[in-house]
C-alpha cells in the first residue's frame, strides 16, 4: 500500500488531527498516538499546567522527545502537535519516516470546533480564541505545513468518515 508505513497528521488546532487519526487507525488497524496526549499521559498533568510551570521551552523539549520516540515506531498514525513542525529535526523526522498529511481548516471551522474544548484553549489566558490570533498562527505555520506535507486535505466541508476515506484512497494510490 505505501512505502513509508507511518502516517503523520499535521495542521492547526481544530483541524481534526485526533478525531481523524483515531478513525483512520481503526480502519487501517494501526496504532494511534497524539503527541499532546502522550505528553499528558507521561507527565500526569495537562499541557496548560506544563506551560504554566515550565514555559513554552520546557513544553517544546518534552514535545521534541516524544516526536523522536514516536517517529522511531513502525506502522503508526500520529496526530502531531500544532507547532511540532517548527523544529527542523521534527520536520525532517516526519518527512523521512512517514507520509505527512496536512489537514487544512478555515479559521471559522477552528473556532466552531474548539469553542467548547477547554484543553484546546490552553494557550490563551482568557479561555477565548480570537480570530486575529488564529490568523497570525495560520500565516506563520501555513507555509511550513505545505512545505513538509506529502498531501493536503481540506477538512471544512467533509465529515470524519469522508476525510478518512479520502486519506485511504490517497494511500492506496501512492
Amino acid at each position: 500500500m505505501m512505502k513509508k508505513n507511518n502516517i503523520f497528521l499535521i495542521g492547526p488546532v481544530g483541524s481534526g488531527k485526533s478525531t481523524i487519526g483515531k478513525h483512520l487507525s481503526k480502519k487501517l488497524n494501526m496504532e494511534f498516538y497524539d503527541s499532546d496526549k502522550e505528553i499528558e499521559k507521561r507527565t500526569g498533568v495537562d499541557i496548560g499546567w506544563i506551560f504554566d510551570l515550565e514555559g513554552e521551552e520546557g513544553f517544546r523539549k518534552r514535545e521534541n522527545k516524544i516526536i523522536l520516540e514516536l517517529t522511531d515506531k513502525q506502522g503508526i498514525i500520529l496526530a502531531a502537535g500544532v507547532e511540532v513542525i517548527k523544529n527542523k529535526n521534527n520536520k525532517n523526522r516526519l518527512s523521512a519516516r512517514g507520509i505527512v498529511i496536512y489537514l487544512k481548516t478555515s479559521i471559522e471551522k477552528q473556532l466552531s470546533r474548539t469553542k467548547h474544548d477547554k484543553k484546546k484553549l490552553f494557550w490563551k489566558k482568557q479561555n477565548t480564541i480570537l480570530y486575529h490570533k488564529l490568523k497570525k498562527l495560520e500565516k506563520k505555520n501555513n507555509l511550513i505545513y505545505k512545505d513538509i506535507a506529502d498531501f493536503t486535505i481540506l477538512t471544512d466541508k467533509y465529515n470524519t468518515k469522508k476525510i478518512t476515506h479520502q486519506i485511504i484512497k490517497i494511500l492506496e494510490n501512492k
